[in-house]
């Protein structure tokens, strides 16, 4: 998600501009986007949202989505991994989720796929973690990828997970705290920048 200019809502603190159109982005805006993450459980359940949102607006899942938790186990991999033809009907039957029989058969996929990673690197967050940039931008830039996003994407698909191109996953490290793309004089900025520095990356 871009983040290229600031405005108010009730209270007087700037904010970036998408953040401020619904009451759900603005508790999103100031609780979650871009603060780190490095649970594999919250890592996975992105990357499976930021794919049904291939088309549609972040808002329609950010709807959805503890209809999507209830649906997919809570994203737990190991569980979404096992799911068989029986799971694959019931998700196209659920009209709480987004019914696109390609979508959720990728998200099924991507959690067998990321047992896999699992199993070779401890968890899924040293994986992600490893496509942090080296140097953070002073300010954000508007652009939908970057040289990480596009690497990491590379990776993934050569693992064989589906619909994670690299605009993609750039809004999956923006969301998940890879980059901090608040705006300059959004308040949030600043919280996020003490939570990275608070971090530690996982390895």
């Amino acid at each position: 998600m871009r983040s290229v200019s600031f405005a108010v809502v009730d209270d007087p603190r700037p904010r970036c501009a998408w953040g401020t159109s619904t009451p759900a982005y603005v508790a999103y805006h100031d609780n979650e986007w871009g603060f780190p993450v490095d649970d594999d459980r919250r890592l996975f359940e992105k990357l499976c949202l930021e794919g049904f949102q291939s088309g549609l607006s972040w808002l329609t899942i950010l709807n959805k989505r503890e209809h999507f938790r209830t649906a997919f186990d809570g994203f737990d991999i190991e569980r979404v991994a096992a799911y068989g033809d029986a799971d694959v009907a019931r998700l196209l039957g659920d009209a709480g989720i987004v019914r696109h029989r390609g979508k959720i058969e990728a998200a099924i996929n991507n959690a067998r796929r990321a047992s896999e990673l699992l199993d070779e690197r401890g968890s899924l967050a040293a994986f992600v973690w490893s496509f942090e940039p080296e140097v953070q931008d002073a300010e954000p830039t508007e652009r939908a990828t970057s040289t990480e996003s596009v690497a990491l994407s590379k990776d993934l698909k050569r693992r064989g997970w589906r619909f994670v191109g690299p605009t993609t996953l750039y809004a999956f490290m923006q969301a998940m705290g890879l980059v901090n793309d608040h705006v300059g004089r959004c308040f949030v900025r600043a919280e996020v920048t003490a939570a990275r520095r608070a971090f530690t990356v996982p390895t």
